[in-house]
């Protein structure tokens, strides 16, 4: 498709009126559902267009297509513009500011905030503590902040791999073990008492960095929904270190991370019962980790993330069920 005449043709029609001197190709969408592209104005501003062009026909990149998948990303975009509609960038807790968004031909369109131009312009792969410290800190406030609100318009059970839209990656897992247990996985993490908004897709790239790793924005809100923290927690730490890494910071990154909680829930909720959330959360690390665990051995068994402390904590947290019961 021809992007650059798509948005330009839109923008004429729907935008504020600044000449459009030049667009820029950012990234296309995960199995070719769409482009994201930045608007370069005659005066030099900017601002972002993620256009959504879901397709049946689009290829998965490791061959899972069919009509799951399909729904599940049709629907995730729905859900992403009904959280950019709805919701607002907290003063504690950043992303993209969202101008408009509409729907032409059967093509969706979501004008953002271009994070690059507002001091978040780096984007890592592995992190210094600064940059760590600087995640968990958003993570820890913003689940503080959403804790206990309404999903309305977002899913139910956020992440992108929970087990009700993945029964074909469970189809194809071949760890027995893990297997017999998914269920319950799912169901722990599901009827946990406490839960708020999670991102969903909390991985390191869908983070923007200020040059000095000291504070981020968040990206990428399509698997928005309910959920308990750990579960972006334990996605996000598997994303931005190596097994030995992972190991060692552990306890710190756990610390940290709750201790960003603790003061969230105590400026947002002043009710609540913050150590009751710190124990049941702290809980479910080692279940929202082998609940993702689980996903990935059936996605892709060959996986990077499939590693050594992948397995010791799956280990650690198929112990702890056994003696539950």
């Amino acid at each position: 498709m021809d992007w650059t005449t798509t948005i330009l043709d839109v923008w004429a029609r729907n935008g504020d009126g600044r000449e459009v001197a030049k667009l820029e190709e950012i990234q296309a969408l995960w199995s070719g559902y769409g482009q994201i592209v930045r608007l370069i104005f005659n005066d030099d501003s900017t601002i972002i267009c993620k256009v959504i062009a879901p397709s049946v026909s689009a290829g998965h990149p490791r061959g899972w297509d069919g009509d799951i998948s399909h729904r599940r990303k049709v629907h995730s975009y729905q859900v992403e513009r009904s959280w950019y509609q709805n919701h607002k960038p907290l003063a504690q807790v950043r992303w993209p500011k969202c101008f408009g968004q509409g729907e032409e031909d059967g093509i969706q369109y979501i004008w953002l905030e271009d994070l690059d131009a507002v001091g978040y312009g780096f984007r890592r792969s592995h992190l210094d503590e600064e940059g760590l410290n600087s995640v968990l800190r958003w993570l820890g406030t913003f689940h503080g902040a959403t804790y206990n609100a309404s999903t309305e318009g977002l899913w139910q059970q956020g992440t992108y791999w929970h087990l009700e839209t993945r029964p074909d990656e469970l189809q194809a897992l071949e760890d027995l073990e893990l297997k017999k247990v998914a269920s319950e996985l799912d169901q722990r993490l599901f009827e946990c008492p406490h839960r708020s908004f999670v991102h969903g897709d909390a991985k390191v790239a869908n983070f923007c960095f200020s040059h000095d790793n000291k504070s981020v924005a968040a990206v990428d809100f399509q698997y928005i929904g309910g959920g308990v923290g750990v579960q972006d927690l334990a996605y996000f730490f598997g994303s931005c270190c190596d097994e030995n890494s992972l190991e060692q910071t552990e306890p710190w990154v756990l610390d940290q991370y709750f201790g960003y909680l603790r003061e969230s829930l105590q400026q947002f909720h002043s009710g609540v019962d913050v150590d009751g959330v710190e124990r049941a959360w702290r809980e479910l690390y080692d279940v929202a980790w082998t609940d993702f665990h689980r996903f990935l051995k059936g996605w892709s068994p060959g996986h990077w993330k499939l590693n050594s402390y992948s397995e010791k904590v799956k280990t650690r947290c198929l112990n702890w069920l056994k003696g539950q019961k």
